[in-house]
């Protein structure tokens, strides 16, 4: 078996992710669709078995998951190098992370804005993939992004590690909403014909504040969808029912008075962390790694210690 890695079948490993099809990829690597399939069937027939999984969107298979890391990698050592040998940055470097939507809804952006901004004047690019702060760090292990905002408090092999803050979750509701409550308060009995709002089907949060305010593991909670963060906090403002969302995002809403906290005795916190690929066994120095660094930086401002 040939063991050797073809620069060109990285690449189209890491396109196929970025655009989730072969017709995307090939237009983002200026070549035919044709051709990024043939790449990708010569890496298939070197090692032997399937990487892609020609679906929509396509999807790897674990052997083509370990060699998109390795094409991850492969293209920040190559991005450092240009950088190491006078070039100011890679033109058209692209560093994917992932996020939790909270987090993206709240301070990821004021964090990243400087970087972002220096990225439309030089010519890189960070790529923003969302999933559940519990889930997150799979995209990492999967090689689909180099970083990630995570609650998983141990690293994954290969990865480092850096504590961000507390993210306290709260239960809030509108006015009206709470009104429809008894006069001592909200019963856990009231749970199971109150509507309780769930951003998406791996979203726990509402199940662990109810299980924390009334120590019950198994309510059964009328589950509303609502799975962006922004109308999340628009839909508890409207009534649609008890939201368990983030202080910070809150703040404003409690403040006014569109919303009220249900129990404020009761907080949820969720520990952030954020995890990155080592490279040659440290912590990547180029844009990987001051994006980490500001990150770290903006959450000790905005995130409880």
């Amino acid at each position: 078996m040939d063991t050797t890695f073809d620069p060109t079948g990285l690449a189209c490993l890491v396109a196929l992710s970025d655009t989730g099809s072969f017709a995307a990829a090939a237009q983002r690597l200026a070549l035919t669709p044709s051709a990024v399939s043939q790449r990708m069937r010569a890496l298939e027939a070197q090692w032997g078995q399937p990487l892609v999984v020609r679906t929509r969107p396509l999807d790897f298979t674990p052997s083509g998951s370990v060699l998109l890391r390795l094409a991850r990698q492969w293209q920040s050592l190559a991005a450092e190098a240009t950088r190491q040998l006078g070039a100011a940055s890679a033109h058209g470097e692209r560093v994917p992370i992932g996020v939790n939507a909270d987090s993206l809804a709240t301070w990821v952006l004021p964090a990243l804005d400087a970087l972002m901004r220096e990225g439309v004047q030089v010519g890189f690019g960070i790529d923003l993939r969302v999933d559940d702060q519990d889930f997150t760090h799979e995209a990492l292990r999967a090689g689909t992004v180099l970083g990630c905002v995570s609650s998983l408090a141990e690293p994954l092999h290969g990865c480092g590690m850096q504590r961000l803050g507390v993210m306290p979750y709260l239960a809030v509701a509108s006015p009206a909403l709470l009104r429809e409550l008894p006069a001592a308060g909200l019963r856990a009995a009231d749970l199971a014909r109150l509507p309780m709002l769930v951003f998406d089907r791996k979203d726990g949060m509402a199940r662990a504040w109810a299980q924390q305010a009334f120590g019950l593991p198994d309510l059964r909670l009328r589950e509303r969808h609502v799975p962006s963060s922004e109308a999340y906090v628009e839909a508890a403002c409207r009534g649609w029912g008890i939201g368990v969302a983030p202080q910070l995002q809150v703040a404003a809403a409690l403040a006014d008075g569109r919303l009220q906290p249900v129990l404020p005795s009761v907080t949820v916190p969720v520990t952030l962390y954020w995890h990155q690929w080592l490279l040659d066994g440290v912590a990547d120095r180029g844009l990987l790694g001051r994006i980490g660094a500001a990150l770290q930086q903006h959450a000790a401002q905005v995130l409880e210690a």
